[in-house]
């Protein structure tokens, strides 16, 4: 019984959410938004949960002195002070919260991002050794595509390469982008199916 309730809410839940698209009625419309508005409180919930799972699992590595645990401690001040000035003088401009946002957590993302180019070129020459047929077109198409975006490629080749470039990149990118996207609807639509006969169960712990 613990089983069968959730997985008959949810098939009922999937079957209106899919059916009232294709009817066009008020009443249908209202009850959609009443469930939205439901899945956004269980939203919050789930936050909360997620907050204190965080907290647990720090104040744990905390007490037991596990590896780089002084991280955990900065985590834990960090989200004590931060909820401690939103709550005392809100996230408006101007207080003490906004000025830590815009001056720590900001820089701090700048810092994280920039870290990335570092990533990608370490990534980049991994993948572009011509061992293969993909890997050698790979190779190629990336060095047509990175020449035709800098000023020196349009310079050495007359303004023909960038021209290749922006047709390399309408086209046959944007073509593997949607057939990509295509191919994560189609499993989004599988999943889904299977969610609502039944099918899958363990998003309810089940196997």
């Amino acid at each position: 019984m613990r089983m069968r309730a959730p997985l008959v809410l949810g098939f009922l839940v999937g079957v209106f959410v899919l059916v009232q698209f294709f009817i066009p009625h008020k009443g249908l419309a209202d009850v959609l938004e009443m469930l939205s508005n439901w899945g956004m409180i269980v939203g919050t919930f789930a936050l909360v949960l997620g907050l204190a799972s965080l907290l647990r699992t720090h104040v744990d590595k905390i007490r037991q002195r596990r590896p780089a645990w002084g991280y955990s401690f900065i985590t834990l001040g960090s989200f004590v002070l931060m909820l401690t000035l939103g709550l005392i003088w809100g996230p408006d401009k101007g207080t003490p919260f906004d000025w830590l946002f815009k001056w720590v957590q900001v820089p701090l993302d700048s810092t994280v991002f920039s870290l990335l180019p570092s990533f990608m070129a370490s990534a980049a020459y991994r993948s572009f050794r011509a061992r293969s047929t993909e890997a050698t077109i790979l190779l190629i198409t990336a060095v047509i595509v990175i020449l035709g975006r800098v000023p020196l490629g349009g310079q050495l080749t007359h303004g023909h390469l960038p021209h290749l470039t922006s047709g390399l990149m309408i086209y046959p990118a944007v073509g593997a982008k949607r057939g990509i996207i295509f191919g994560v609807a189609l499993g989004v639509i599988a999943t889904s199916l299977r969610i609502i006969l039944g099918i899958e169960r363990s998003h309810l712990g089940g196997d």
